[in-house]
């Protein structure tokens, strides 16, 4: 019984110690970008020798990695498709979910972006990472599309949800540069309204 006891501590500081390093790790890519963080300055922010750092990450790069795991993990499961009968206002509903997700996770977007724009001889794992958890971000708007739009065919909702991230994706730095005079809610509602009549107008082969 006091061996259970002092693995489940054991694992409980550990866990700790992990939401304590991502936590600090966060904050020093949030101020520095990638290649202004280290395991040093990490270890100063959270109060965490970096020999503890080692014990849960690899290096810098498995860290930025795990941040942009999680922030995306909690993006992911704040967003879903609403119920209802109007399309157009379950399609705001929605829009109105991934701004604030956004806000209130941002950071695999913030990294994650800066990282997909470099290109290196050899793949950051964190870069890595990041193309992951868009594949299902984008996964996930495939299956919105086809739920509001199911009359679309495979071509105009892949044209639809390139043209849906790539302007999430504007919106995101223009709140990023704009700081509070961007209202990023306002923005998406302003954009799936033109997702929307923009799959109607695929529907009607107004586009093509």
């Amino acid at each position: 019984m006091a061996e259970a006891r002092s693995t489940r501590r054991t694992r409980a500081n550990g866990e700790e110690s992990r939401r304590k390093i991502l936590d600090a790790a966060v904050e020093v890519a949030s101020e520095r970008g990638y290649e202004g963080t280290s395991i040093a300055t990490v270890s100063a922010r959270s109060g965490l020798p970096a020999s503890s750092i080692y014990w849960h990450f690899k290096d810098k790069d498995e860290l930025i990695a795990a941040v942009i795991e999680r922030s995306f993990g909690t993006w992911l499961a704040a967003v879903s498709i609403p119920d209802g009968d109007s399309t157009r206002e379950r399609v705001r509903a929605m829009a109105a979910q991934i701004a604030k997700s956004l806000l209130d996770s941002p950071d695999f977007l913030r990294l994650g972006l800066m990282l997909a724009l470099e290109r290196r001889p050899e793949e950051p794992t964190a870069r890595t990472m990041f193309l992951k958890v868009r594949a299902q971000a984008v996964a996930r708007m495939s299956e919105a599309i086809r739920e509001f739009a199911p009359d679309l065919d495979d071509q105009a909702v892949h044209l639809l949800v390139t043209y849906g991230m790539a302007a999430a994706d504007g919106l995101f730095i223009a709140k990023e540069l704009g700081g509070d005079s961007v209202n990023l809610p306002r923005l998406f509602d302003l954009h799936a309204l033109l997702v929307l009549d923009a799959a109607t107008h695929l529907l009607a082969g107004d586009l093509t």
